[in-house]
Order: C-alpha cells, then structure tokens, then sequence
C-alpha cells in the first residue's frame, strides 16, 4: 500500500527508544506507530471555558413551558412594518436623507425627510401629500424669525437645506407651511405692482411706449423696471428715521445725499442686490419704532440673522413695499422666477391629467352616472355636450339654494335643522381675531384681489367683519344680523339683500361681488400640520 503525503511532514516514532526495549529491530518494528505530523509552531495551551450548571435558570425555564403563552393585543404597535406612526417617526434606508420641521399656522409641527438638495417647491409638494392638503397649489415655505418679527418666502428653487444652513444655532428661526397666492401675481397685474409714479426715468428706453407694456416687455424678459422712490431708513445704533431717496437699479441699491438729485455726484452706493434677502417686517412700529405698519429690510443672505446686520426701511403705503420687495426679487433672481412662474402655472394641468387618469379607473357603478335632463314632455335626456352639463350642474346648485332658503324661512321651521353656526366649521371664519391680526394673516397669504375671511366683531355685538382685499389694501366691511318676518338674517347693505346664514353670504358673493369691489375669490386659511 503506498499513500502520498503532500507538504513537509516529519515521522513520529512512539516507543522507538530501542536501548531500552529488549529484542533489538524487531522489537522496535513489532511496537512502534507511525504518525505523520505537519511542520507547524507549536501553538500556545489554549484554556476552555467550562460550562456551568445554574438550577435556577432551569427551574424558570421549566416554570415558564407550563404557562400558556399571553397574546399580544397591540401587535400593529410592536411591528413597523403595518404601524404608519412608527414608520414616519424612523429614519428612511438611504443615509443621505435629512429631517427637517415645519410648523403649521397653529403653531403644530411635521417632521418630514427631505434629500440634501430638495427645493421649497419639492417640499411643498411632500407636504401637500402627507398632510393630505385638498389642493395642491399656492403653497409657499415661510421663513420666519419671531423674534426680529422678519417674514420672507422662499423662492420655489431654493434648497431648503442650504437656506437652514444660514441660521443661527441659538435662534428661534423657523419654516412655517402656508398659502402664498400672491408669489407671482406680478407677472398678472404688473400696472398694479409697479405704477408709473415709481418708474425710473432711465427704465423708459423706448420712445412711444406706455407703462404697462414697458413693464411686460421687462418681465417677459426676466428683468424688471428700475424704481424709485422716498423712504424711511432706519439709522444705525440709533432709534430715529431718516427719509432718503432710493434707486434700485441692475448694479445695485443707491441712496441720495441731497433730495431726489439723481447726479453722480450725490448718489451713495448702498448693497448689491444678489448678495441680499429681502423680509417684511412684522410689528414693526413696537420692535423698531418704524414710522409705519409698511416696513421692510435686507441682510446678507450667506449670514445669519443679526440685528446690526439689517437694513431696515420703511414705505408710506403697502402698494409702495410691495413694488420694493418684488423689485427686489426679480433683480435677484431675474429669468429664475420667470421659470418659476411657468412650471407653476403648469403644475394645474398636470393635475388635470392626473385627474382624469384617476377618473379612467373608477369603478363601472361611477361611470356610469350621466347627466339627465327631465325639462321635456318626452321624459329625460342624456345630456352629450358638456358645456351644458356644467350648465345644468349650477342651475341644479342655485335652485338647491333658493329651495333651501324658502325652507329656512318658515315661521315653523325647527332651529335644530339649520345650525346658526354652521360658519365657524368654514376654512374662511377665523372667531375672534382682532383687525390687525386679519390684516397681517391676508397680506401672509399673499395680497391678491379676492383674498377674503370673516371675524366676529370686535366693536358690534353679535355681528361679524367681512375682510377682502382688493389694490392691495385690505378693506373691512361689516355684516350685521336682522330680523324680517320673525327670521333672523343677515346683510351688508342695510336690508336690501338678505342672507340666512354667512355660508349663503359668501357663496352669493363668490358668484356676484354686489356691493364689494370684487368676488370673493380665495379664502384666508389657516394651514395646521
């Protein structure tokens, strides 16, 4: 028998010794074994661990077999995988991820994971999703720091992180998730937001042409008009305010030395607008003693916020810091908002086409249901043209109305049928805020003809306060209770239109604006997380 033995091996003899056996060769031959062993280093004694017997451990152990075992009742609570809570309280799988929080109007807060370079726009739309929003345009990210009362929007292209990388530690800075309808309304109505008052000389290039069109040609552009005008500046290290005349102009934000002289001589250069951040300033005349409720003010925007780092004007009107605060965005940003503006003009239509997608796979029981029209002798018809559906749609709502307001005025009518509350479940009844408070909450939301709410009064019992705003002003008009026939009602035009409750009120006035100066066109809301 031969065996091949691959590597170096040495051979063991035991018993070899063979002075010490007797009977020579064949006794060596007859008792000793072979072993072969690998050339190795002899390996340190290793100690093993012995295990160790504990009576008690196994008397639990056997206690616990006998005990039936006790179902869980919460089992949605002990597995992350079927409990929402606790999948949106862990981190996502990928690491790049960054959570970030946001407050709602009522001071709530949403902790949301966003990816390092996600916008305002993008976390908007995350928002809309989570907190199940019932519309998806219009919303804004607010930058607000309480403390300085400073309020400024983020722009839909900023990168949310990179704005909360410029904030103070220490500092009570936070974003806050609200509506925003007048982020572009510029682009609409530039005549309103830039008069011709404010126009620069030097903006009127074109011979011939008329304000407005030279505004649309600059906005259309991706520019914007140079602007001028007088304002109250804040002095530094001091509490007083200066009246100074401004320009605003591509190179930057000038100030004259003397009156509105426009020569080289007297004009004083301020800040380079790409290089700022524009905020409103909210209570303004008791954190810094401003002139006006109209104030406004810049700062570096790679710095965090510091009061001797701000620059603080104030207007004599709200249309007058608008047109500032605008003209300051699109010199900024200038062809950015422009495309900013388009994408959000097109974010509608493509809910539109998600929407009839959605509509494709409803179930044949929805699809089914059609528009009748049981106004001929011959019976019904199925209405084909949609223009008349939508037709028959409103005439079949205002005749519920008309039915419902006969109903309601019925000497016998039970009170429990039509609550005289049914307005404070509205999104648009904000109770008892005061008039400023209104004000500050319309011009938040954007100043947009049609913004509208309804308050409780602070001055007439049992009446309420209609605000809209239409110019960008805020107006207030006052609805008060009456009686005709034993009914209550209510009206803004000392009897002549009547109005069963405020929901019948503002849906008159969504329709036909009667003595206000517009329809009522988007409710105030107050956004909660």
């Amino acid at each position: 028998m031969m065996m091949e033995v691959a590597g170096p091996w040495t051979e063991v003899f035991e018993g070899s010794e063979g002075s010490d056996h007797p009977g020579g060769g064949d006794a060596l031959l007859g008792s000793s074994t072979l072993t072969l062993a690998p050339l190795v280093p002899d390996s340190p004694s290793v100690r093993r661990s012995q295990p160790i017997l504990i009576s008690s451990n196994r008397a639990k152990e056997s206690l616990s077999a006998s005990v039936p075992s006790i179902p869980n009742p919460f089992p949605e609570l002990c597995s992350p995988s079927k409990s929402p809570v606790l999948i949106s309280s862990l981190p996502p799988l990928t690491s790049d991820k960054h959570l970030i929080k946001v407050f709602g109007e009522d001071s709530h807060s949403r902790s949301v994971w966003v990816s390092p370079g996600a916008t305002a726009r993008e976390v908007c739309h995350l928002l809309v999703q989570t907190a199940h929003c019932s519309d998806q345009e219009n919303w804004a990210l607010l930058e607000v720091h309480p403390t300085l009362g400073l309020e400024r929007c983020l722009e839909d292209h900023e990168v949310v992180l990179e704005v909360q990388a410029t904030w103070s530690l220490k500092g009570d800075t936070r974003l806050m998730f609200c509506k925003n309808y007048a982020k572009y309304e510029f682009f609409r109505k530039p005549v309103l937001f830039f008069p011709e008052s404010l126009i620069s000389d030097s903006a009127d290039g074109s011979r011939g042409m008329t304000s407005a069109e030279l505004i649309q040609n600059l906005l259309r552009c991706g520019s914007c008009p140079e602007i001028q005008s007088f304002l109250h500046v804040k002095e530094p290290s001091r509490k007083s305010w200066k009246k100074v005349y401004f320009f605003l102009r591509r190179s930057g934000l000038y100030c004259s030395t003397k009156g509105s002289s426009k020569e080289p001589r007297h004009l004083q250069y301020v800040a380079d607008v790409e290089d700022l951040n524009v905020y409103t300033v909210v209570n303004s005349r008791k954190l810094y003693g401003a002139p006006t409720d109209f104030t406004f003010c810049f700062k570096p925007s790679k710095n965090p916020v510091r009061v001797q780092d701000l620059k603080i004007l104030c207007a004599e009107n709200e249309q007058t810091r608008t047109s500032w605060t605008s003209a300051f965005r699109l010199f900024k940003y200038g062809k950015q908002l422009q495309c900013n503006y388009q994408l959000s003009k097109a974010a509608p239509r493509v809910l539109e086409r998600k929407g009839s997608r959605l509509a494709d796979s409803k179930s044949k029981s929805e699809a089914s249901l059609v528009a009748m029209d049981f106004s001929g002798k011959a019976g019904g018809r199925v209405i084909q043209n949609p223009t008349e559906a939508q037709s028959a749609e409103r005439e079949e709502g205002q005749a519920w109305r008309r039915r419902e307001a006969l109903r309601c005025s019925l000497p016998n009518l039970n009170s429990n049928a039509r609550p005289s509350s049914i307005h404070r479940s509205q999104p648009w009844f904000h109770g008892g805020v005061s008039r400023t408070e209104a004000q500050r909450l319309i011009e938040k939301q954007g100043l947009v003809d049609g913004m509208f709410l309804i308050r409780d009064s602070q001055q007439h019992g049992q009446c309420f306060v209609l605000t809209l705003c239409y110019q960008l002003k805020t107006k207030h008009f006052l609805v008060i209770p009456c009686e005709n026939g034993g009914r209550k009602y209510f009206t803004m035009d000392d009897g002549l239109t009547l109005f069963i409750d405020l929901l019948q009120l503002v849906e008159f006035h969504q329709i036909n604006k009667g003595i206000l100066p517009v329809c009522l066109k988007h409710p105030c809301v107050c956004v909660a997380l």
